[in-house]
């Protein structure tokens, strides 16, 4: 992400205000209309696919433990995965 200079884009007096609550430091202002995280990927249903897969072979006797090294993953991620997968599994 590159910086620009506040004074180069605001207006003198809104600078002001500003400097009263963060002088001098760096702030992060958000978009106005933000998209979604992974709206324009397709990381969401990459996801989706895995942890649904995960969940699965958890289902036919996989391990956590082997879930985690064949992933890759933490074997607290995998059970919050499989918590999470099981959750919906309920609410569908």
């Amino acid at each position: 992400m590159s910086y620009i200079k506040a004074e180069d884009v605001l207006p003198k007096e809104l600078v002001e205000t500003i400097q009263q609550y963060v002088n001098g430091k760096s702030i992060y202002i958000p978009c106005k209309e933000k998209d979604t995280w992974g709206s324009q990927t397709n990381i969401r249903q990459y996801y989706a696919i895995r942890n649904n897969e995960i969940s699965e072979k958890y289902k036919k006797g996989v391990s956590v433990k082997a879930l985690a090294a064949e992933y890759s993953l933490a074997e607290k991620s995998i059970q919050r995965i499989i918590r999470t997968c099981h959750k919906q599994d309920i609410l569908n």
